[in-house]
């Protein structure tokens, strides 16, 4: 073998292990975010159903006012 072959060997080598660290760590990312996206939605239904933090009717009524395209500042006008 001579030296080309060699420095081929070597960069084909550094590339595949390069690339294996960087796609595991895009799974450990994805299941973070998993695993966040799972405690979001867990707290919001809390919130929501439980009648805690968050009332249905008042989120509704910031829905209804994004949908009429008001401003919080338009809020009393009609």
């Amino acid at each position: 073998m001579d030296g080309v072959q060699k420095l081929l060997i070597i960069v084909v080598v550094t590339l595949t292990i390069l690339l294996s660290f960087a796609g595991i760590q895009v799974i450990l990312i994805m299941l973070d975010l998993r695993r966040g996206i799972k405690r979001l939605n867990s707290i919001l239904e809390d919130a929501l159903l439980g009648g805690g933090l968050i009332r249905p009717e008042k989120l509704t009524g910031i829905i209804e006012m994004f949908k009429r395209g008001k401003k919080v500042k338009e809020r009393g006008t009609q």
